[in-house]
């Protein structure tokens, strides 16, 4: 077997991976996007994917993840959240990932609350950070795939043209 199809296989899996990365939120989405374009490029000699597509591609990953951050505590800020609401959403979304698309949908919004009531104990105002900060990282995941599908489109357009 051909080692350059060993390459563009791992690169092709990397991309998928990090496509489902982007609605997952313990894989490290772009990134890992990336990386796979990046081995895609080095595996053809970087003859189709060249430094400009390279720097754009690395340049949208990282206003991907400064986005993410960005949103998620944006959301979570605007309802006032504390640090324990934060820290409550992520391990709510990690515990999430266990219990299919319902503990993704319903874990951040509990973590968040439930840190909130451990920190301000008002059901209220737990509920409400919980619901913010749930939409915080909602649209985070939404330009995270508007992000991946544009890498995707830029990756394929320089390796047909």
């Amino acid at each position: 077997m051909d080692i350059q199809i060993l390459y563009y296989g791992i690169a092709v899996l990397l991309v998928l991976v990090g496509l489902a990365g982007t609605v997952l939120p313990a894989i490290p989405g772009l990134p890992l996007m990336f990386v796979g374009m990046l081995l895609g490029a080095w595996a053809g000699g970087f003859t189709k994917i060249g430094v400009i597509t390279l720097t754009v591609l690395g340049l949208l990953t990282l206003l991907a993840l400064a986005l993410d951050f960005w949103v998620t505590a944006l959301g979570a800020k605007r309802v006032g959240a504390g640090k324990q609401a934060i820290i409550g959403a992520s391990v709510g979304t990690f515990v999430g990932l266990f219990f299919g698309v319902w503990g993704l949908f319903l874990g951040p919004f509990a973590g968040a609350a439930i840190g909130e009531l451990q920190h301000q104990r008002h059901l209220g105002q737990a509920a409400k950070v919980g619901f913010g900060t749930w939409v915080g990282l909602l649209f985070g995941v939404v330009l995270k795939l508007a992000l991946a599908c544009t890498m995707l489109g830029i990756f394929v357009l320089a390796w047909f043209l």
